[in-house]
């Protein structure tokens, strides 16, 4: 992957084109989770003049934009988040990582494909979707959080609960994530997998190693159990998603002495799972596990997001036509990788797919985006607009 970034470099856009101008702007807001940091009173303050009425619902210290223009249907939502994940050390970066910056046909700063990128081009559509279509048919919204990369917990999910309370649905909603993987729409999300973590904490006896018959090693308890979990087949998944797959992701235990048992190890562990497997099914199985393996232990689930998907059907297929005809690429349709915000917006919209820039280096140091990307991101985002909101051309 890290072959394709050093390929040669794209034409650049005019330092002027407005999509860029915008995504420089937005990086140069630190906006860590969940500080929004000024991101979205910017783009509210663009919207406005367009129609817009924005509203923001603060919650839990998190700030979320809501923004609608026009009270007719199909209602087209983009949705996304202005947070970012912190950068890293900073003197490990190339250029400051809230100083956007341009090299050889990249757009460096933190956010610049996670998702300040999306929101700029977003916005940028609207603005020529409006300007050429001032009285297009339908509504236009934009829903975006500062705490998609934190707990999520009083971003997305706290607008949706505020429209699904007014009793408001949306038709279609484009979320901006990172989804293409080697070049600008090669991959669309139409769904994605649900999460389920724990943490497990298997109880031992403390005492000395020298006199291992007066003590009980939790650590070699846990072990079998550990294997058996790991080899375990939960679903073969189905035509959209992968099997369902368990992983530990952290074990501790021991007082930081070489010669104490410890008296307790705790695990923290995590499903991501298919359809094929709903929550309930998943919990009932580990602890069925657990049960007989004759432990001692205490168990707790720490959190959870049910999967989602958009079948083949007008939203999928406009973007993937959309795509071909501005990139000439055909998109992969996927439900891998991580959780998003789009397990919260299904709720409220049957369609949901994930259409952003190149993912190879979000969270890491040095993110960028080709900086010819975003201006043809704004392109496509535009034409979805137009292929959904306006009447179909009897020619």
């Amino acid at each position: 992957m890290e072959n394709a970034l050093r390929g040669a470099a794209p034409s650049c856009p005019s330092a002027a084109d407005p999509t860029l101008a915008l995504a420089r702007a937005l990086i140069a807001c630190p906006s860590v989770t969940p500080d929004d940091a000024g991101c979205q009173a910017l783009l509210a303050a663009r919207l406005a003049p367009l129609g817009f009425r924005c509203e923001t619902l603060a919650s839990g210290g998190v700030t979320n934009l809501w923004a609608r223009r026009g009270s007719g249907r199909p209602l087209v939502c983009f949705a996304g988040h202005t947070d970012v994940v912190p950068s890293g050390p900073v003197e490990r970066w190339d250029s400051p990582p809230f100083v956007a910056s341009e090299r050889d046909g990249w757009l460096y700063g933190r956010g610049a494909a996670d998702m300040k990128g999306s929101l700029a081009a977003f916005v940028t559509a609207i603005e020529a979707f409006v300007a050429a279509h001032p009285s297009a048919p339908g509504s236009i919204a934009l829903l975006l959080t500062s705490d998609e990369e934190g707990p999520a917990t009083d971003g997305t999910v706290k607008v949706v609960e505020h429209l699904a309370a007014a009793g408001l649905r949306l038709d279609y909603c484009v979320v901006g994530e990172p989804s293409s993987v080697h070049a600008l729409g090669d991959m669309v999300k139409n769904g994605r997998r649900g999460t389920l973590s724990g943490k497990l904490t298997v109880l031992g006896v403390q005492g000395h190693v020298a006199y291992p018959q007066l003590a009980r090693n939790p650590i070699h308890q846990v072990a079998p159990l550990i294997a058996e979990l790991a080899a375990t087949g939960w679903d073969d998944g189905d035509a959209y998603f992968p099997p369902t797959a368990w992983q530990c992701s952290n074990i501790h235990a021991g007082t930081g002495a070489t010669n104490v048992i410890p008296g307790a190890v705790e695990l923290l562990f995590n499903f991501r799972h298919s359809p094929a497997s709903p929550r309930a099914a998943l919990q009932q199985r580990f602890e069925a596990i657990l049960r007989r393996h004759a432990l001692e232990y205490e168990l707790e689930w720490t959190g959870w997001g049910d999967p989602y998907l958009t079948p083949r059907g007008r939203l999928v297929d406009v973007a993937a036509e959309v795509i071909r005809t501005v990139t000439g690429r055909t998109p992969e349709l996927s439900c891998t990788g991580g959780t998003s915000d789009g397990r919260f917006l299904a709720a409220i919209c049957d369609e949901v797919v994930e259409l952003g820039p190149v993912n190879a280096t979000i969270h890491q140091l040095n993110e960028r985006v080709r900086a010819a990307d975003l201006p043809q991101l704004a392109t496509i985002y535009r034409r979805l607009l137009e292929r959904l909101l306006l009447p179909e051309d009897p020619r």
